[in-house]
């Protein structure tokens, strides 16, 4: 007896401990050509969690491991909405095709903290057609002040009277009444901007009880700086004067040098800001000023320096590595990762086949509309250009293999090539270490004789730089191509090439 109560137990903790979230549901509507992302919404790297796909009939279903309990956003059709997740919960999710996920419906473990979600976020809504906030703005500061506390105690009031009533877990509430003290907070800095030149006094300045306000409100800051990206914000606005006056001192002479590096260097003057507010702060910096597709090879090199010295969370350090590789690709020079690979008759296929001649590897799934009937014939143009001096390899993320075998015969067809499928598709080995997501479809990358990778990651068959590095590689010298040929929406494939994500749904030809 004993025996099996401790398998019980070891069973329950296991379960206890899972860091996944199942999630399954239907889009009523829904369209297998749309797929459902789900994102950490405190990360620093934004980078989808997992993809899902829609069958015929609006159904998912997946799982993916959360990196904590905590607030999340899904993607569905280029819209999004917030979700509050739990890791190892259950939850179930439906919606409209129209509407989804404006509008979504929850059951499961998750149904609880989202309901809560959900009434807080129209109580706002509401709440805001009812406060004057230009009348707030344009009154004097003592008006004002007393005007923004009252607005901060009803929230919170409604936010009490919501969590008696729905019973949301502790975190969930903590995270919500940390949001309204960021609304306030920026309610706080728009005033203290706009009240001078909107009063007719340039010189106005905000009192010690302003200042006492802004203070209490930052009571736990290391927090809300984790969880609450928009506080992230409030900080560099604040600190944008400050820094603008080092940035213009410190960046003379030195053409070369990068946002975040004048940033780092910025934040090591400041004691008064704890090491868990730097991080995340450089993290915001570095990924909207220099971590972007055309970023060149020596600032990339600056950037991860800066990552492995000055960054000091290791969530943080593994987000930003994962999204620089997302968005420029891997190093230069940096031999091909292998990952397993097969081919339409089942056959495994090897990357280091093509070692002794350059080649191109190209991923692609027939989900993706961002490639149009002009780029398939233009992709033909490059393949039967280049094809005497190099191999190329197309690399098929679908959800399944049978789909996979649709999709290459389709699109594919008259294109010389090794069509191969990553097994499990967008969760495969080969896109996780190649940094292959949904936004950056289809993608490529040029990789040299001796396997190693010869160029960035390119979205873009007409680029300059893509057809520089072939005719290096190659020594061919190819016709100039059009550098505003841009991968589209409007793919028009054949209809068994559409993908299903459950295979015992798919049509067949």
């Amino acid at each position: 007896m004993k025996k099996y109560l401790l398998l019980f137990i070891i069973a329950v903790f296991v379960m206890s401990c899972s860091k996944k979230v199942e999630v399954k549901g239907k889009i009523t509507g829904g369209s297998p050509l749309e797929r459902i992302e789900f994102v950490e919404a405190s990360g620093v790297g934004t980078l989808p969690l997992i993809n899902i796909g829609l069958d015929k009939d609006g159904n998912f279903s997946g799982n993916f491991e959360a990196p904590k309990d905590g607030m999340y956003v899904i993607n569905y059709a280029n819209r999004q909405n917030l979700i509050y997740l739990e890791r190892g919960q259950n939850v179930n999710i439906s919606g409209n095709g129209m509407t989804f996920p404006n509008e979504y419906v929850i059951t499961g473990d998750a149904k609880k903290n989202n309901d809560f979600l959900q009434a807080t976020q129209k109580f706002l809504a509401e709440y805001a057609g009812k406060v004057n906030l230009n009348q707030l703005m344009a009154g004097d500061e003592a008006a004002f002040l007393k005007g923004v506390r009252k607005v901060e105690a009803d929230i919170n009031k409604n936010v009490d009277e919501l969590a008696k009533k729905n019973n949301p877990s502790s975190g969930l509430v903590t995270w919500k009444k940390n949001d309204v003290k960021v609304t306030i907070l920026n309610l706080l800095a728009n005033y203290e901007m706009s009240h001078g030149p909107m009063a007719g006094n340039p010189s106005y300045k905000s009192s010690k009880a302003f200042k006492d306000y802004e203070t209490k409100l930052e009571d736990d800051k290391d927090a809300m700086v984790k969880t609450i990206p928009l506080y992230r914000q409030y900080l560099l606005v604040k600190m944008t004067p400050d820094f603008q006056k080092y940035a213009e001192a410190n960046s003379k002479g030195k053409a070369d040098i990068t946002t975040s590096e004048l940033f780092a260097q910025y934040l090591k003057t400041k004691k008064e800001i704890s090491q868990t507010a730097k991080d995340y702060l450089l993290a915001f910096v570095m990924a909207q000023a220099d971590i972007h597709p055309t970023t060149p090879a020596n600032k990339i090199d600056k950037i991860k320096k800066i990552i492995d010295t000055d960054i000091k969370d290791a969530t943080i350090k593994s987000d930003l590595l994962k999204m620089q590789v997302a968005i420029t690709g891997l190093k230069i020079g940096e031999a091909a990762p292998e990952a397993p690979l097969v081919k339409q008759d089942g056959k495994a296929y090897k990357l280091s086949e093509n070692k002794g001649k350059p080649y191109m590897l190209f991923f692609y799934a027939s989900w993706n509309p961002y490639i149009s009937e002009a780029t398939v014939p233009v992709l033909k143009e490059v393949v039967n250009f280049y094809k005497s001096k190099m191999n190329f390899v197309f690399v098929n993320v679908d959800d399944t293999k049978d789909q996979f075998v649709k999709t290459s015969n389709s699109l594919l067809k008259g294109i010389q090539g090794v069509n191969v499928y990553g097994e499990k598709g967008m969760e495969s080995e080969i896109a996780k270490k190649y940094g292959v997501y949904g936004f950056k479809l289809p993608c490529f990358v040029i990789i040299d004789k001796d396997g190693k990778i010869a160029s960035r990651s390119f979205v873009n068959l007409g680029e300059p730089e893509l057809v520089t590095v072939l005719d290096k590689l190659t020594g061919l010298s190819a016709p100039k191509v059009d550098p505003n040929m841009q991968l589209q929406p409007g793919l028009q494939v054949d209809p068994s090439a559409q993908q299903p994500a459950n295979p015992q749904s798919a049509p067949t030809k």
